[in-house]
C-alpha cells in the first residue's frame, strides 16, 4: 500500500478517505491503476457500544435497604418529627380525663398485659394475655420454652444468613436470657418478674414500638406503615405507664393499691407478697423508665442522622447528575 495518497500526493491518513482533497483511496488507486474506478464493497462499519454496567440491588443487605426510599429529604422529617410529636399528643391527651380512659383501655392495657406474658414466656410459663388479665399457670411449663427458644433461634439464623451482626448478637443475647430466667431463678422471683413486667415490661415493649420506627425499610414497618401505628401505641402506652410513677414519687396515694374484679393490682401484689416497699417499687419503675428514655433518645439520634446522610447523599447524586447533563448539553 502506498504510504500516500494516490491522486494529490499528500501523506496518506489512517482513514479511507484522503483529508487533503477527500479522495476515496481505493478508488483513486484504481482510476490511476486502470484507467476507471473498480466497485469496491463496502465495508460496514460497525459502531461498539459499551454497554452500561448492570446495577445490581440487593435488597437483602441493609446497608441497601434506603435504596427503597424515594424521597430521603421527607423520610428526614418524619424521622425528626414522628416520636416527639406521638409523645406531646399522647401528654396532651392523657392530661384530659375522657382521652385518658380510652388511651388506658384500648392502648395501654394490650402493652400491659404483653408485658406480663412476655416476662412469664421468658420464664418458662405458658402464659396466655388477654385485654384485661394474663393467664399465667402456677408451674413452668414445656411448649412456651421450646416455642420461644425456636423463635430466637430461627431469628439469629436469618440474621447469619443476611450476615446481620446485630441480629445474630440480639438473639444470642435474648437464649441468655430466657436460660436464666427458665433455670436460673426461683420459682418465687420469677413469679415476681412477671408481675413487675406488667409496668416494666410494658414500658420497655412501649420504647421497643416507638423506636421500630427507623428501621425495617424492606418489611411491612415502612411498605405497610405500620411504623407509624406502632409509634402511637408505644407513645401513648409509655405516656399512661411512666406519668403514674412520676406522680407517685411526689405522691404515694398515686399508686394503684386496689383490686378489680377479684384480682389485686400488680402494686398490691409485690408488697403484700414480695415485700416490697412503696418507695423502692416507685424508684425501679422510675428508673426504668429513664433508662427507657436514655435508649430511645440514642436510636433516635441515630436514627435522624442516618436519615440525614441519606438524605444529604442522595442530593449530591442529584446535583453531580445535573451538573454533568448540563456539561453535555454544553458541548
Amino acid at each position: 500500500m502506498n504510504a500516500t495518497c494516490p491522486w494529490c500526493n499528500a501523506p496518506r491518513d489512517t482513514g479511507p478517505t484522503c483529508p487533503k482533497c477527500g479522495a476515496i483511496y481505493a478508488k483513486a488507486e484504481a482510476i490511476k491503476t486502470h484507467g476507471r474506478a473498480v466497485a469496491v464493497p463496502a465495508v460496514p462499519e460497525v459502531q461498539i457500544e459499551q454497554a452500561a454496567p448492570a446495577v445490581s440491588l440487593d435488597v437483602e443487605n441493609p446497608q441497601d435497604e434506603w435504596q427503597l426510599v424515594e424521597d430521603p429529604g421527607l423520610e428526614w422529617k418524619f424521622c425528626v418529627g414522628a416520636i416527639p410529636i406521638a409523645i406531646v399528643l399522647a401528654l396532651v391527651f392523657h392530661a384530659s380525663g375522657l382521652f385518658a380512659s380510652l388511651q388506658r383501655i384500648f392502648l395501654t392495657m394490650p402493652v400491659h398485659e404483653l408485658g406480663h406474658a412476655t416476662a412469664a414466656w421468658l420464664c418458662g410459663y405458658s402464659a396466655i394475655p388477654t385485654v384485661w388479665k394474663t393467664l399465667v399457670p402456677e408451674t413452668r411449663g414445656f411448649i412456651a420454652p421450646v416455642v420461644l427458644l425456636a423463635a430466637f433461634g430461627y431469628m439469629g439464623w436469618r440474621g447469619w444468613v443476611a450476615e446481620n451482626r446485630i441480629v445474630v448478637g440480639v438473639a444470642c443475647g435474648l437464649v441468655l436470657l430466657q436460660l436464666l430466667f427458665t433455670f436460673g431463678i426461683s420459682l418465687k422471683t420469677a413469679r415476681m418478674i412477671v408481675v413487675f413486667s406488667g409496668d416494666g415490661g410494658g414500658m420497655i415493649l412501649a420504647t421497643l414500638l416507638m423506636g421500630s420506627f427507623f428501621f425495617g425499610k424492606r418489611t411491612n414497618l415502612y411498605k405497610g406503615s405500620l411504623r407509624w401505628g406502632f409509634v402511637v401505641i408505644g407513645a401513648v402506652a409509655f405516656v399512661d405507664i411512666y406519668t403514674t410513677w412520676v406522680k407517685a414519687r411526689f405522691d404515694l396515694d398515686a399508686i394503684p393499691l386496689g383490686s378489680q374484679d377479684g384480682m389485686d393490682a400488680d402494686p398490691l401484689v409485690l408488697v403484700q407478697e414480695h415485700g416490697w416497699t412503696l418507695p423502692g417499687m416507685v424508684n425501679r419503675y422510675t428508673i426504668l423508665g429513664i433508662l427507657c428514655l436514655v435508649a430511645l433518645a440514642l436510636v433516635y439520634a441515630w436514627g435522624v442522622r442516618r436519615a440525614a446522610r441519606e438524605r444529604d447523599s442522595r442530593l449530591a447524586e442529584r446535583t453531580a447528575e445535573g451538573q454533568e447533563n448540563a456539561r453535555g448539553i454544553g458541548a
